[in-house]
C-alpha cells in the first residue's frame, strides 16, 4: 500500500493511499481518509466502492462475492454504464451485417470494464477530488468513435460525481448511460421513494408501461425506468436515514432490485446481498447525440442524513 502524497498543508489530516485488490489480475485502488469521509474508489472501472460520511453507515453497497477479473464488473457501488446502458439494441444488426466476425456482447457497455487513470488530486478542509480519465478508440464493433471520458468525484459530506464525454472523432456518436449506484439499505422492504409516486414508467419485466399510482415497492424483482429528473429521497424507516439524490442531464430514474430468485443465479451477489441494497440510477437510457468534437455533462449529488 503507497501513500500519495498532497501539496499542501490539508495533508496532515487526509490520508489517500493507493493499494491493489487480488485477483486473477491486480486492479489498483485509492483509499480515501478525510475528517469529513471515508472512500473507496478502483481505478478499473473508474468505480466507486465506498462512501462513508463522518457519523453515517456506508451509503453504498458492495458484494463480499464482487469479482475483480479484467472483463468481469465490480458488483456494487456506483459502476459506469457507458455507452450505453443494457444490451446494445444494435447488436442484433451488426451480427447480421457481419456473419463472420466473432461478436461478443457486452451489457451496459465496456467503461465499467477497463482501467482509468488517475489524472488529480486534489484536498482541502471540504473534502478531497478526485479527476479519474478514460481514452480511446474502436474499443468495441458497435462503438467506432475516438472519446475520453473525464470523470470528477467530489468526497465531502456529500458525494459529488461528474461525467463528461468528449466525442473525439469527426463523426457523431450516440450514447446511452447509467450511474448504477448500489445504496444500501436495511432491507428493499424498509425503503420508500415517494417522489416516485405519480411518475411514468416503463417496466422492463412485462414490457408495459404506466404511471405509479401509490408507493413503490424496492423489494425484488424489479426493474422499472421512470421517466423524471427530479430529485430522488430514499428513505430508509429501519435506519431513520435519507438519501437524497439529484441528478443532472438525466432523464430517467431506474429502479432496479433482483430479487432473491434471480439473485440466486448470480455469483457475484453473496447469499441474501439482495435483501441489503436498492439500486436507484441517474440515467439515459434512450440513445443521446454527442455531436463529432463536443462534450456532453452529467452528474448527480448524493446527500445522507438521520433522522
Amino acid at each position: 500500500m503507497t501513500k500519495i502524497p498532497l501539496d499542501n498543508d490539508f495533508a496532515q489530516v487526509t490520508s489517500i493511499t493507493l493499494s491493489q485488490e487480488s485477483g486473477d489480475e491486480r486492479f489498483e485502488g485509492l483509499n480515501i481518509s478525510h475528517p469529513h469521509c471515508q472512500a473507496q474508489v478502483s481505478l478499473y472501472g473508474g468505480q466507486v466502492l465506498s462512501f462513508k460520511p463522518s457519523g453515517h453507515r456506508d451509503v453504498l453497497w458492495l458484494s463480499d462475492n464482487a469479482s475483480y477479473h479484467m472483463g468481469k464488473a465490480i458488483r456494487g457501488g456506483i459502476p459506469l454504464c457507458w455507452p450505453w446502458f443494457g444490451a446494445n439494441d444494435k447488436q442484433s444488426q451488426y451480427i447480421a451485417n457481419n456473419p463472420d466476425k466473432e461478436f461478443k456482447a457486452v451489457n451496459h457497455g465496456f467503461a465499467r470494464q477497463l482501467p482509468w487513470q488517475l489524472a488529480k488530486i486534489e484536498a482541502d478542509e471540504n473534502g478531497v477530488t478526485l479527476v479519474l480519465v478514460l481514452t480511446g478508440k474502436k474499443h468495441h464493433p458497435l462503438w467506432h468513435n475516438a472519446y475520453r471520458l473525464t470523470q470528477t468525484l467530489f468526497f465531502g459530506r456529500n458525494l459529488k460525481q461528474t461525467l463528461e464525454m468528449s466525442n473525439l472523432s469527426q463523426e457523431d456518436a450516440q450514447y446511452s448511460v447509467a450511474l448504477h449506484s448500489y445504496f444500501t439499505v436495511s432491507n428493499p422492504k424498509n425503503v420508500s421513494i415517494d417522489a416516485l409516486t405519480g411518475v411514468r414508467y416503463s417496466d422492463k419485466l412485462t414490457g408495459n408501461s404506466s404511471t405509479q399510482q401509490e408507493s413503490v415497492s424496492c423489494v425484488g424483482e424489479i426493474d422499472r425506468e421512470y421517466h423524471s429528473s427530479k430529485k430522488m429521497t430514499l428513505i430508509d424507516h429501519n435506519w431513520q436515514r435519507r438519501i437524497d439524490i439529484v441528478s443532472s442531464n438525466c432523464q430517467q430514474w431506474v429502479l432496479w432490485n433482483p430479487g432473491t430468485e434471480l439473485a440466486n443465479t448470480m455469483a457475484d451477489i453473496h447469499p441474501h446481498g439482495e435483501q441489503e441494497y436498492v439500486c436507484l440510477e441517474a440515467a439515459n437510457t434512450s440513445w443521446q447525440a454527442i455531436p463529432a468534437g463536443e462534450t456532453v455533462v452529467i452528474s448527480q449529488e448524493i446527500n445522507v442524513t438521520n433522522f
